[in-house]
């Protein structure tokens, strides 16, 4: 047996989705060879010792939003690049992101795509792939172009139920869903009712009601709740798998988890930002809640929170994503848009023209390491499983990506031991984003990654917080099809799919 190897890294704890073993790992050419106690020195070949340190894989980080902006009709512009966002992945422990290629009103997906690939190819740091955003479901794009684009390796689709530029109706979801079960591809969904929103924003800026809170009075968690209650009706008429994205609202939470227990095939994701922050964050002095405006918005009982990591545990949520969607405080694009388009000129802004979103593509797997591992809310096995493993089945890169074993990317993060843990202060000026504020500025984390590892490269080092990859050294990810439970073949009426 060849012991050809490029790097060893040794005296580590490899955690997968299901076990963890104390063990050396042999990788050669980016991939993992050996799992293996004892692994023989080699002449050439670099050695990590970790220290009696956790190893897990990669983080797959699969709700990323990147050089866009959902209030682009006001002008608002995205504060990262392609660079800069992947670059803040790796530093906080991701390998993978997916981002997505939005397709307009009556354009084409496959434009869509070649502008994201223009923006993203030489400029990505860690791997990518793209879902594409459907607005205009029609027979051309849903049967002709995107048959092509899933052999181009996109497999993954997200729609809205929301956003006056996004929004499809239920016949239009049902397009989509037609599509998705034909050709194999993941449907993610936005779940809030449009109509709802539209109505009481206008009742709430009647009424002077415009301080960045009154995001979240806007859209009460039966707005979610009704939607996702839909949705998924949806998904059981047309027996397809579905995702719902950024889950925060209990009542959701409730409705997701009796679909799972009727085994129908519905997965779904929620954030850190649901887990560790709520609604009170929006009620800061001044301006300063527009910070933490995102959609669905903070809920403001507490007790939610709570929810959130109950779900974590009990599988109810497949994944745990950043959504990642920053736009500076600091700027007259971002966040001060809510200042600027203020029609009642209210000194706290009107919450309507505040661009929606938080920055947390470099914080997600720390917050998850540290607030669910290290405090016992989550096994260590539980949390690979909702930060790599799952999104990798989901949306079609497992084994590459999203595990430790033979085979698979060399896709790493190796953690502190118990020893060798110090706190870690979060703070904006620490962090490789381009946007100027993080949510979670001065929490204290129990541990942040000490290297990130991409095909067998290092290329985070936590000893000195630096990026060690270059632009442009990322690989665009040709993806198939879920690996999890699709259609089951159960039907609510005479009807069938041709």
């Amino acid at each position: 047996m060849s012991f050809d190897l490029d790097l060893i890294i040794r005296n580590g704890i490899v955690v997968t989705a299901s076990d963890q073993v104390a063990c050396d790992i042999g990788i050669k050419d980016g991939k993992i060879r050996f799992l293996a106690a004892g692994l023989p020195s080699l002449d050439g070949c670099q050695e990590i010792d970790a220290e009696g340190g956790f190893i897990t894989p990669g983080g797959v980080d699969s709700h990323v939003h990147v050089a866009q902006s959902a209030a682009k009709g006001l002008g608002a512009r995205s504060a990262d690049d392609w660079t800069s966002a992947t670059r803040s992945a790796l530093a906080g422990g991701t390998t993978t992101i997916l981002a997505f290629a939005v397709q307009g009103r009556g354009t084409s997906l496959a434009n869509a795509v070649t502008d994201y690939h223009t923006k993203s190819d030489d400029f990505a740091v860690c791997d990518y792939g793209f879902h594409l955003i459907v607005t205009d479901p029609n027979e051309h794009q849903m049967h002709t172009e995107l048959p092509k684009l899933v052999e181009e390796g996109i497999t993954s689709m997200k729609i809205y139920m929301t956003y006056a530029d996004l929004k499809l109706n239920d016949g239009e979801i049902l397009n989509v869903l037609f599509a998705a079960r034909k050709y194999k591809v993941t449907t993610m969904v936005h779940c809030e009712n449009a109509d709802v929103i539209d109505w009481m924003t206008k009742s709430l800026q009647a009424r002077g009601m415009t301080e960045p809170w009154h995001h979240g009075t806007s859209r009460p968690p039966i707005v979610e709740s009704e939607a996702t209650n839909r949705a998924l009706a949806l998904a059981e008429l047309m027996d397809t798998p579905m995702l719902i994205v950024h889950v925060s609202a209990p009542e959701a939470i409730n409705i997701i988890r009796k679909a799972q227990t009727r085994l129908l095939p519905i997965y779904a994701e929620t954030c850190p930002h649901y887990a560790l922050l709520d609604g009170s964050q929006m009620r800061k002095d001044g301006f300063e809640g527009a910070k933490c405006v995102c959609s669905p918005p903070l809920r403001d009982d507490p007790k939610d929170k709570e929810r959130i990591w109950e779900g974590l545990a009990n599988s109810t949520f497949t994944v745990i994503s950043s959504d990642h969607a920053p736009t500076c405080y600091n700027d007259e694009r971002g966040k001060q848009l809510g200042l600027i388009e203020n029609p009642t000129n209210n000194p706290r802004g009107n919450f309507k023209t505040i661009p929606n979103g938080l920055p947390g593509v470099e914080t997600r797997t720390p917050l998850l390491w540290s607030e669910g591992v290290l405090k016992g809310r989550i096994t260590p096995q539980k949390f690979v499983e909702l930060n790599s493993t799952n999104a990798a089945k989901l949306y079609g890169m497992y084994p590459q990506k999203g595990t430790i074993q033979p085979g698979s990317d060399a896709d790493l993060i190796i953690w502190r031991s118990d020893k060798s843990r110090k706190p870690y202060k979060i703070e904006n000026s620490k962090l490789h984003h381009a946007c100027d504020y993080t949510p979670y500025e001065g929490v204290v984390l129990e541990d942040w990654p000490r290297y990130t590892i991409l095909r067998g490269k290092i290329v985070y080092d936590g000893e000195i917080n630096e990026v060690l990859a270059p632009p442009g050294s990322g690989k665009f990810l040709q993806r198939g099809s879920s690996t999890l439970p699709g259609p089951r073949n159960q039907w609510l009426s005479e009807w069938r799919p041709e």
